[in-house]
């Protein structure tokens, strides 16, 4: 069965990791593209540990994780 947030959030991983490339080649902005980076591949490491949470309040919890990145 597919899970439409797993697979949204990692397209959007790859295209952060896409535009930090960019930011980090093209135009040299190393501080700000981090950052980008850290908070932008966080939603789907949430994402997947929520998949692997031990109850219906810890799944709660971490999907609560990766909206507030994903904000």
């Amino acid at each position: 069965m597919a899970n439409i947030i797993e697979e949204k959030s990692f397209a959007f991983a790859i295209r952060i990791v896409n535009l930090y490339k960019h930011l980090n080649e093209a135009k040299k902005e190393i501080i700000l593209s981090k950052q980008l980076l850290r908070s932008g591949t966080s939603i789907g490491a949430n994402v997947a540990e929520a998949e692997q949470a031990q109850s219906a309040s810890d799944f709660v919890s971490k999907m609560s994780i990766a909206l507030k990145e994903a904000s």
